[in-house]
């Protein structure tokens, strides 16, 4: 007998699993045994939901989704212990519109034209989870502007460790939204939500967002194309609101409004660790509205402008803040007006071992960090152009500066007076000592040019008179700001090229608001007697007609606002030699040497 009962259960081992009534082994549900139809037209909504159901009346379990695409018309309730999977083991992805999707695919049609009605997927109970697969709404246009609204794609709310893995939210309205659902995990997700990507409030046991990849699937974009400007504008990638310490690590988003948004609900505001962000073609890469007290600690940080735009500000520090920002390891790049914008006179912020590489790319000289109030630390960054660095306004109530690097040195515009410390910040290489402020050169569009130049566009290629030439283009206002000797007049000269779009009647150099020459096309160089000032630097302006490539060439797609260009600026004292100071590498150049001449025969 117990030779017979091993052999039977060795048969029953290796026998195969059966289905009976929902599932093949306990624990597993599949929604086509169920009676679903992956033929995309097919309404299926009551077969999941009926499978769902009967997973959590068994005491919870996995109902699995297999290959195809499924079509939804109304919404799906995940009870509690129940995970609804599909086929994907890593975040999918659909690049383009045209490209038909594989694996598990739901299409969702309900709530078209209203935020306020269910989710498309309610994650009702604790210990709920969606995993594996992708969302598509097929009545969604690029052509609708501003796009259609529905209600969240994916939400819970008074939950606990619910989780969102491994899915593809493509065009979603408003992607994931969690109220109250503690220790939620959303890891490996990609889409592209128009309005809004994931939003949280209220987590008062730690949240993770892990993994996530909002990037303009489906989408070509464009940043002047009308769906693409909108969410470029509109859309908010990550918001949190009140929450306890939230884990927000590896996360991308690219052409939004506002990449990371940290807002203040009734039940208040957020603190955590974010560690990996990255923001690209966003005008507000992150805005803090709010923050508690713990602060925000943000590590190893990408923050990138909107493409195209002459307004971007990374990281925005709202006037209401109370607690801290800090930055750690950050870089800024690309289209930027002001990589850093302070602007609380309650809050502090902190930026340690950033690096910024763009910004003042309106050339109207703005600061690549600019601190309109409150306290801030700015501790061993690295600025990779020249021009102001820092702006402290006379608001601020202590800034802390130290240990800095910048190309031509570390540029402070500080209006707090002693409120602002400076300490072994880089600086200015170059010497100019009383001979050389009488008789300099500037090569304008060469290093060490941005210290005198405010309202410019950035160094290039060009050419000056019909050669190749390295320059600068003005804008139709820009400042030089000129080393003298008090007591001293001088004689300016701008090496120039002037194109027939920036003249205008008042077109000239100005100092102050007289202008000491005027400017017009035929002018290769302009010239001009400055009088003897009782200062050390003397600063004059550029003037003329702003105009955009953009629009007058149909072939173009250059939208800065320019002037003339401008190759070389030479000051002269009236008393100085002939030996010229190269003002961008603090050398002198060398006298050409006289003719030789034969000895005369006798």
């Amino acid at each position: 007998m117990p030779y017979r009962w091993l052999v039977s259960c060795l048969m029953l081992s290796c026998a195969p699993a059966t289905s009976h009534g929902f599932g093949a082994v306990p624990g597993s549900w599949n929604v086509v045994e169920s009676g679903a139809v992956a033929d995309g037209e097919t309404d299926n909504t009551a077969v999941f939901q009926q499978t769902l159901d009967a997973a959590r009346q068994a005491g919870g379990g996995i109902v699995h989704v297999p290959a195809g695409r499924f079509r939804i018309n109304g919404t799906l309730s995940i009870p509690a212990g129940v995970t609804l999977q599909g086929t994907y083991r890593v975040p999918p992805t659909i690049s383009r519109a045209t490209e038909p999707p594989t694996g598990t695919v739901l299409l969702a049609f309900a709530g078209r034209g209203g935020e306020a009605g269910p989710p498309f997927i309610q994650l009702a109970g604790s210990n709920a989870v969606v995993a594996g697969l992708a969302v598509i709404y097929p009545e969604w246009q690029a052509a609708d502007v501003p796009p259609v609204p529905y209600p969240p794609c994916i939400a819970s709310q008074d939950t606990e460790n619910v989780g969102i893995l491994d899915c593809c939210l493509l065009n979603p309205y408003e992607a994931i939204k969690l109220i109250r659902a503690h220790r939620h995990l959303v890891r490996n997700v990609t889409g592209y939500p128009s309005k809004r990507g994931i939003y949280v409030d209220e987590c008062y046991d730690i949240g993770h967002i892990e993994n996530i990849h909002f990037w303009p699937f489906g989408v070509t974009y464009k940043p002047d194309d009308p769906y693409c400007k909108w969410v470029n504008t509109e859309g908010v990638a990550f918001e949190l609101a009140r929450t306890d310490w939230h884990y927000v690590s590896n996360t991308f988003c690219f052409g939004y409004g506002v990449g990371y948004k940290f807002s203040a609900s009734q039940a208040g505001a957020t603190n955590g660790n974010f560690l990996g962000l990255g923001a690209d073609s966003c005008r507000r890469a992150v805005l803090v509205e709010q923050v508690q007290p713990p602060g925000l600690l943000i590590t190893n940080g990408e923050f990138v402008g909107r493409w195209s735009s002459t307004d971007s500000v990374c990281i925005e520090i709202g006037p209401a803040v109370e607690g801290k920002v800090s930055l750690t390891n950050c870089s800024f790049w690309g289209p930027i007006d002001r990589c850093i914008w302070m602007r609380s006179p309650f809050g502090q912020f902190a930026a340690n071992t950033c690096h910024f590489v763009h910004w003042d790319n309106n050339a109207q000289g703005a600061p690549a960090i600019q601190l309109d109030a409150g306290k801030s630390v700015i501790q061993g960054c690295t600025f990779a152009l020249e021009g102001t660095h820092v702006q402290a306004a006379e608001k601020v109530r202590s800034a802390i500066l130290i240990g800095n690097q910048a190309e031509s040195g570390f540029r402070v515009d500080n209006a707090a007076g002693h409120r602002t410390q400076l300490v072994a910040n880089e600086q200015n290489p170059i010497e100019a000592t009383p001979e050389a402020r009488t008789h300099y050169r500037i090569d304008v569009g060469m290093l060490g040019d941005g210290r005198f130049l405010q309202h410019w566009c950035g160094r290039e290629k060009g050419v000056v008179r019909g050669k190749p030439h390295a320059m600068r283009w003005s804008s139709g206002n820009s400042r030089i700001i000129l080393p003298v000797v008090a007591g001293k007049a001088y004689q300016i000269a701008i090496e120039l090229s002037v194109s027939p779009q920036a003249e205008s009647p008042d077109a000239g150099l100005y100092l102050g608001e007289q202008r000491v020459a005027a400017l017009d096309r035929n002018t290769s160089t302009l010239t001009a007697e400055l009088p003897a000032c009782t200062a050390d630097q003397v600063i004059v302006e550029l003037r003329c007609r702003g105009w955009v490539p953009k629009e007058l060439h149909a072939n173009s797609d250059d939208n800065r606002t320019l002037g003339v260009s401008v190759s070389a600026i030479t000051m002269r004292a009236a008393d100085a030699g002939d030996r010229v100071f190269a003002a961008n590498r603090g050398e002198w150049d060398e006298l050409p040497e006289p003719p030789h001449t034969a000895p005369e025969k006798r």
